[in-house]
């Protein structure tokens, strides 16, 4: 009967086009949609019915780290429904459990209108690290499953992706891929990390830049003519680069720069905003390439100067968040207030939908 309860749940929340349903114990479920959340029509979850849940469903061999951690990852699919990862945790001597919708079909990059020409660009980096940045539920692992099948239609190459858990399965075409899964195919992703070099990549995604030994890895792989995918909760890409500098002591820093100034191929940071039109959302990126200009700023950790890259690099391919919301809204895809909201420089994107332009690119370097 629980598991029924949840099993409903999710067939209405996909019915509803949910990204995510939230599970409070006591309390009726809500439903994502479109970014906000709305309530179920529905008696409150009793903690036995998202304990019975978790119990059922979670891995064997994460069983314990419920009740080690107060925290559990792990995927569940509901046939002829859907996959979704699921994290349940404890929160006040109860159970809360949320979902995250995980279509089977990886859209296109037209499907999630996306601009895709510097992302098509970014997949078929050689070797070097793109960061795919932005905060929780803004799109990052959807926008690389686009970059990867695209990759995978046109191009031929060997993909191994370590994931905490796999969200999309993909389906070898023109690319080979191996996916996996933390906890069920590697104990850790440190121990992945570790083997991934010699499996023979062209192409590794690792899930999240989570720490000093993931950024490390991935310098290494790039170091050696691969290309590294991966995930940064990040506002900016000015803010992103900062972040991976956190990872180090200030004695390490110069050394990781000048490696960062030769294996950054690009950072894209996502937000997603209502769509004016058709229901859903709409997604605004920031995108820096890292042109040779960007490469000197970072080497010499000149980061304050990296926004004044964004709109200057036009020809590589960077551009602004402004610069896209700019976009978005004169072109009616989103309302004015939407994309205030989320703006990095408010008060400049009024001046720009104004007609107002301030040359930004100004002297960069000397």
């Amino acid at each position: 009967m629980s598991e029924q309860i949840i099993d409903d749940l999710l067939r209405l929340a996909v019915e509803n086009n949910a990204s995510d349903i939230v599970c409070k114990t006591d309390k009726p479920a809500l439903l994502r949609l479109q970014g906000s959340l709305k309530p179920v029509d529905m008696d409150p979850l009793s903690f036995d019915t998202l304990a019975a849940f978790v119990e059922a469903h979670v891995p064997e061999f994460l069983r314990d780290q419920m009740e080690a951690e107060g925290q559990i990852d792990f995927a569940y699919e509901l046939p002829e429904v859907g996959r979704f990862r699921v994290n349940g945790f404890k929160q006040r001597g109860t159970i809360s459990v949320v979902f995250r919708y995980v279509k089977s079909e990886i859209p296109s990059f037209e499907e999630l209108n996306l601009q895709p020409d510097t992302l098509k660009k970014l997949a078929v980096a050689r070797d070097g690290i793109v960061l795919v940045c932005g905060p929780t539920g803004a799109g990052k692992s959807t926008t690389i499953a686009a970059m990867l099948n695209w990759l995978n239609h046109h191009h031929d190459c060997h993909v191994v992706t370590m994931e905490d858990p796999i969200e999309y399965n993909f389906t070898d075409n023109l690319c080979v891929f191996n996916q996996r899964e933390i906890g069920i195919d590697v104990p850790s992703f440190e121990l992945g990390l570790k083997a991934v070099l010699r499996q023979s990549p062209d192409v590794i995604l690792i899930g999240e830049m989570r720490d000093r030994t993931t950024f490390e890895t991935a310098l290494s792989a790039a170091e050696t003519g691969h290309l590294v995918i991966s995930t940064l909760h990040a506002s900016t890409a000015h803010q992103a680069v900062i972040r991976l500098f956190e990872f180090f002591p200030p004695e390490q820093q110069l050394q990781v720069r000048r490696q960062l100034a030769l294996s950054l191929r690009g950072i894209v940071v996502q937000r997603l905003l209502p769509a004016l039109e058709g229901g859903g959302r709409m997604p605004a990126m920031e995108i820096l390439v890292a042109d040779p200009v960007v490469k000197t700023l970072i080497q010499e950790g000149e980061f304050d100067k990296l926004p004044a890259c964004l709109d200057s690099g036009e020809e590589s391919g960077s551009h602004s968040f402004n610069k896209d919301l700019y976009r978005l809204v004169k072109g009616g895809y989103v309302a004015k207030g939407d994309a205030m909201k989320v703006s990095p420089n408010p008060q400049a994107l009024e001046m720009n939908l104004k007609g107002i332009f301030v040359n930004e690119g100004k002297r960069i370097l000397g």
